[in-house]
């Protein structure tokens, strides 16, 4: 099943079962799905999907580590669980050997030379790995193959 078909089927499984907390969440995502296909005059499809529950998890992530110095523990409960629900909507995540082995194809294939290179790297991975693997491993593994 698709994506946007599973999100709909969600949102109306979470109506029917009155759980405010994942209807909320799903919600969220239908409405900046919504907004970003008004904005950037794009068609719904799950790629666009992807991209906007990566962003919607990172902002959370940002939130946790804020909730947490705030002491709010709470709201970091609250948040994590509406992380675990948003990752549940991401295509299996690739390990990290899986990607060490992508971005050795893609050194073997743009041939860097230094950091000026990255770039032409990050252009070459991002379709392979944008929404299956955490961006910022795959920066940090780009990095220590530069030896930056």
């Amino acid at each position: 099943m698709d994506m946007l078909k599973r999100l709909e089927e969600d949102i109306i499984v979470a109506m029917k079962n009155q759980d405010k907390d994942k209807l909320a969440t799903l919600r969220m995502v239908k409405g900046a799905l919504q907004l970003e296909v008004i904005n950037k005059h794009v068609e719904k499809n799950d790629e666009l999907l992807i991209s906007i529950i990566v962003k919607e998890i990172k902002t959370r992530n940002e939130s946790v580590d804020t909730f947490i110095k705030g002491n709010r523990q709470d709201l970091v409960s609250k948040t994590l669980e509406e992380i675990r629900l948003l990752k549940g909507y991401l295509p299996t995540q690739l390990s990290s050997d899986e990607v060490e082995d992508i971005i050795d194809r893609v050194f073997l294939l743009v041939k860097p030379t230094g950091v000026s290179d990255m770039g032409k790297i990050m252009k070459e991975i991002m379709p392979l790995v944008k929404g299956k693997a955490d961006m910022n491993l795959v920066s940090r593994l780009i990095k220590s193959k530069l030896n930056i």
